[in-house]
């Protein structure tokens, strides 16, 4: 590996980020320097740009990575699984680093609701001692702690990479907060990674229907040639009422057993509410960051006695059942038909391709051969 690696650098909120070079870090004790072959562009790195989130900047972007063991530590002879690790092997990591210490970690088993959470590409500023803690990079530093997981070798990269964030942030809402059951029919409110994962992951678990609600064509017709969903209503480019009706055309007279909220919408709330059934149950996943209040009325949720769950991030042990599920995910949908990928020194466009929905998971490639 080079001495020196390019990383694309969020220094000012509102601002286009900056490519910037640094020093290839050598790693410590249980620490892995890693070759990134792709990061991924995801909705939230629009809102960190953007302001949305407090966050430190100057920083490296980028949560969602996979790339080639480099160099390992002092004491790292294994991943997350107790497999041997080597230089050269492919891997993926979790983004965050729980402190296991706070009351959420210690006392309530909630390591994704961590107050000392460190998360790559997200709160890691470059002023700490090593800046290159972020996938939009051609290299970065996994500290002691990280969940570092082996790719399977049947697994193409790109199909990886697909539900990179979005995967284990489904795994964790569909695991620990609501699974799916065997025979129930599924709504899936919203058309990009988050949702396209959740719709993937239902029907993988038996549901008996799933439903996508979201848009435009282009991101429906992507899902339905990857083999995505069972039915798919365009909401985002008729009239929202026609939309709807459309969907409850397709669900038992009763509603959904059970309704994904995958939108970051507030005005998607009000809507999921009227899919469910009574005595369902509402699982809202998309509101990430704050995107404002909307108006419901209560007496729905008690006449209705739904359920409503929320569900925040993922931690290790998700990104580790979500590896774990590439090979079923990879036989059964056309994962990697989802992804557009850009030369690292493109980033600018792919956030572009990602906001204006043009790319429906984008990522960046690094490396001399994808210059």
């Amino acid at each position: 590996m080079n001495s020196r690696a390019k990383a694309v650098v969020l220094e000012e909120f509102g601002r286009k980020p900056l490519l910037r070079e640094f020093a290839v870090p050598r790693p410590g004790t249980g620490e892995i320097v890693v070759a990134c072959t792709y990061g991924g562009v995801c909705g939230t790195d629009l809102h960190l740009q953007q302001g949305h989130l407090p966050i430190p900047v100057p920083l490296v972007l980028g949560h969602e990575g996979l790339g080639t063991v480099a160099e390992l530590g002092d004491g790292v002879h294994e991943d997350s699984l107790g497999e041997p690790i080597a230089v050269g092997d492919r891997v993926m990591w979790a983004s965050s680093i729980s402190c296991g210490q706070c009351v959420p970690c210690r006392q309530h088993r909630e390591p994704t609701l961590c107050e000392h959470r460190l998360t790559y590409g997200v709160n890691r500023p470059i002023s700490d001692a090593v800046p290159l803690a972020g996938a939009w990079a051609e290299c970065i530093l996994l500290h002691p702690g990280a969940t570092i997981v082996k790719i399977p070798s049947a697994v193409d990269d790109l199909a990886a990479m697909s539900f990179a964030c979005a995967g284990p942030t489904m795994v964790h809402a569909l695991y620990e907060r609501r699974p799916v059951r065997l025979g129930e029919t599924v709504v899936v409110q919203g058309s990009g990674p988050v949702g396209l994962a959740a719709a993937a992951f239902a029907q993988l678990s038996g549901a008996k229907s799933v439903v996508i609600v979201g848009g435009p064509d282009e991101r429906l017709d992507k899902a339905k040639e990857c083999g995505i969903g069972d039915f798919h209503v365009n909401i985002v480019d008729q009239n929202s009422d026609t939309a709807i009706q459309q969907a409850r055309d397709l669900l038992p007279s009763s509603g959904a057993d059970l309704v994904i909220e995958c939108t970051g919408s507030p005005l998607a709330i009000q809507q999921g509410i009227g899919f469910a059934r009574r005595g369902g149950s509402y699982l809202i996943v998309g509101q990430y960051t704050d995107a404002g209040p909307t108006t419901i009325n209560p007496h729905h949720i008690v006449r209705q006695q739904l359920d409503v769950i929320g569900s925040w991030a993922f931690s290790g042990a998700h990104l580790v059942e979500y590896v774990r599920m590439l090979p079923a995910l990879t036989s059964r949908f056309d994962l990697a038909g989802l992804v557009t990928s850009f030369p690292l020194s493109d980033y600018a466009d792919a956030l572009t391709a990602v906001q204006s929905g043009k790319a429906l998971k984008a990522v960046l490639a690094t490396g001399p051969e994808f210059d």
